[in-house]
């Protein structure tokens, strides 16, 4: 098994100081009953922004609406089995990864492979027309997110530079006819044709989402949810984090919908004072502090809202549980450099360049025994094999209630795969040949044995999984 990351262990260090600073008191955290709420938000959360249901157009609520219970129809929601701190947990929360062809999303050590969204020059199967017709909603709705997002970035730029009081927080219990006048005439100047390319194509570049995490729970199915630890917040879906693999600054964009009230036999009494426990809410917190209150957004069914700029890197958040069923679509910019079929693609064309299959030769043979060409042979070696094809076989076929699409590109991947065991046993056979100097040898072993090493405790970690 491999070593915890140093990052892992300091955050374990944070967390533990935290909870040791707080012994067996509660942070304070805010909502929007509190006297205080906006103008916390406004000061230390003001990259947070909300855009209530009604702000949003009706066919919007109506097809994304539609193609979450066209996907929980069709059973393509799945818990994942995640890794954290060493050990396997089921994920209480099911998910679904959609997004551009080829596409993956790796969190808590499961790498989630996208169902393609109908992109043009894609020849896409998907395994029933409503389905089809789901993931068409979903692009739909990406495209109006990332339209939201740069108007809400270029509304929090403006809020920075011309120092106005008046975030572009949006709450329903606020009236909001007079910020929405002043800013509406400082936007006539802020339009696509007024706004200097290289800063257009900056905002554009945060937020050109590339894939969506959608979720579902229902909590009454779920009844052993954790209790939030720092604020009392009570029952959380998710636990406090930032959002992983993404480019650095990217917006986060999401859609929350809480599909249907609870039954009256089932609502809890509501706290004097803290959040309604019936009603799902995004909790903030700055990322290990406890000088600042907390902040409990409550989430109605169709309310969006944006993590803009660098708030998913300095603040944490979770989402903490109500009492109906919720779906949730997650718009994200995936840092996808080594994340995609292309790239791995283009890692394994380059590494059998050092495989010489001639015909005339009897058996197969290797170009080249420097050190830096047979790292890298195996290094692709075991990314491949450990970051795609037993991650992707490891979750079984359940891609397949979705589309065929991923079949062909790991039958692909499979075959490379074979070629590098083969390049793997012509080095090892290399090595024992009784010519070759010896020091030529330890150089390259010594090399290649870590990478091997690390095959094989891979290998015995997957097992045991």
């Amino acid at each position: 098994m491999k070593r915890r990351g140093a990052g892992e262990r300091e955050k374990d260090v944070k967390k533990r100081k935290l909870l040791d600073e707080l012994g067996e008191s509660w942070l304070p955290y805010l909502t929007p009953k509190d006297d205080g709420f906006h103008q916390l938000w406004k000061t230390k959360y003001s990259k947070l922004v909300l855009r209530t249901a009604e702000k949003i157009p009706k066919e919007v609520h109506e097809e994304v609406q539609e193609a979450f219970l066209t996907l929980q129809k069709h059973g393509c929601f799945f818990q994942d089995l995640v890794r954290i701190k060493g050990k396997d947990f089921v994920t209480p929360v099911s998910r679904i990864l959609i997004g551009n062809p080829g596409c993956t999303y790796k969190y808590l050590n499961t790498r989630l492979f996208s169902v393609p969204w109908p992109v043009e020059g894609y020849e896409i199967n998907y395994s029933h027309p409503e389905i089809s017709k789901a993931c068409k909603a979903l692009i739909k709705l990406n495209c109006y997110l990332h339209r939201e997002s740069i108007q809400a970035l270029q509304e929090q730029n403006l809020a920075e530079t011309k120092g106005m009081e008046d975030s572009p927080v949006i709450d329903r219990h606020q009236d909001y006819a007079t910020s929405i006048t002043e800013m509406g005439s400082i936007l006539q100047d802020q339009s696509p044709s007024h706004v200097p390319e290289n800063d257009h194509s900056h905002l554009k570049e945060r937020t050109s989402y590339n894939l969506s995490l959608l979720n579902y729970m229902d909590p009454q199915q779920m009844p052993f949810l954790k209790q939030e630890p720092y604020f009392g917040m009570g029952k959380m879906a998710v636990s406090w984090h930032h959002d992983e693999n993404l480019v650095e600054g990217s917006t986060v964009a999401v859609y929350s919908y809480s599909c249907e009230e609870p039954a009256a036999d089932i609502l809890e009494e509501k706290t004097p004072s803290g959040r309604d426990p019936a009603v799902w809410h995004v909790g903030l917190k700055v990322a290990w502090d406890i000088k600042n209150p907390g902040l409990a957004v409550p989430l109605y069914p169709g309310d969006c809202y944006f993590m803009l700029d660098d708030l998913n890197m300095t603040h944490q958040h979770c989402v903490l549980a109500g009492l109906p069923p919720r779906f949730s679509s997650t718009h994200r910019v995936a840092e996808c450099s080594q994340g995609t079929l292309p790239y791995i693609l283009d890692q394994c064309n380059a590494a059998l360049q050092n495989l010489c299959a001639d015909t005339h030769l009897s058996c197969p043979t290797l170009k080249s025994l420097d050190v830096d060409d047979i790292k890298r042979v195996e290094e692709t070696h075991n990314e491949v094999e450990f970051e795609w094809l037993r991650q992707f076989w490891f979750q079984g076929k359940r891609y397949r209630k979705c589309t065929d699409w991923w079949d062909k590109p790991m039958a692909a991947l499979d075959e490379f795969w074979r070629k590098l065991e083969l390049m793997t046993s012509l080095l090892l056979c290399e090595f024992r040949k009784e010519e070759q100097a010896e020091e030529q040898r330890n150089e390259r072993i010594s090399c290649l044995l870590p990478i091997l090493e690390e095959r094989q405790e891979l290998r015995q970690d997957w097992l045991a999984r």
